[in-house]
């Protein structure tokens, strides 16, 4: 079975510790994870600034093969930056669409890098672009872009309902923001596979048992 047809909860390194980012990650990959969030920023499309290739790089150095490395862009004109992210080793990478005025291109050039293509929107940008571009996987942003341990917006469930009938069974929608043992209920009941979680992982004092609790609730 394909990884995208599989549901997951993908943990984001963005609310772990980096002075152990590999010992954290291979923690919860001990628990049963099996793809990691990569949450990229530029201080351009959103405030914060987090990493680049060389940490996902690093990341997949030190990872065993099976681990899925899903890196979201969330920078400027991501087009320009698909290759040094395959290469560093990503196996997805998904975009912005408010990012890039090209974005059947930049999808393009994830898919010819290699790696699965995936689209992403923000809460106040309507879904009509994953419907209308190819792609592996569907994000729907459940919090603003930017920054973790915001709060759940729940008005986003409609939206992942609506994606889910545009789009039918075989694509993956993934959530990111907000993400807790109810919040993934409530997104899995809403049509939605892949469960990115930050704070409420690394943030835990047990973080694999923090894994294991949004996985069940998901049904992961």
């Amino acid at each position: 079975m394909s990884v995208l047809t599989e549901r997951h909860v993908t943990p984001s390194i963005l609310a772990s510790d980096f002075a152990n980012l590999s010992a954290h990650v291979r923690e919860i990959m001990d628990a049963g994870c099996r793809v990691i969030h990569c949450d990229v920023m530029d201080g351009h499309f959103v405030p914060p600034i987090t990493f680049g290739p060389m940490v996902v790089a690093a990341l997949r150095e030190s990872l065993p093969d099976e681990a899925y490395l899903d890196v979201h862009l969330m920078i400027e004109r991501p087009e320009r930056q698909v290759a040094e992210f395959a290469k560093a080793g990503a196996d997805g990478i998904t975009i912005q669409v408010e990012a890039t005025p090209n974005i059947a291109f930049a999808l393009s050039a994830i898919r010819d890098s290699g790696c699965n293509a995936g689209l992403v929107v923000s809460p106040g940008t309507p879904p009509t672009h994953f419907g209308e571009n190819e792609i592996d996987l569907a994000l729907i942003m459940t919090v603003n872009p930017g920054w973790g341990g915001q709060p759940f917006m729940s008005n986003q469930l409609d939206k992942i309902k609506r994606v889910r009938a545009m789009l039918g069974d075989a694509t993956p929608i993934e959530v990111d923001g907000g993400i807790n043992p109810k919040t993934a209920a409530q997104c899995a009941e809403a049509g939605a596979t892949w469960f990115v979680a930050g704070s409420a992982i690394f943030g835990a004092d047990d973080p694999a048992a923090a894994y294991r609790e949004i996985a069940a609730a998901a049904g992961c």
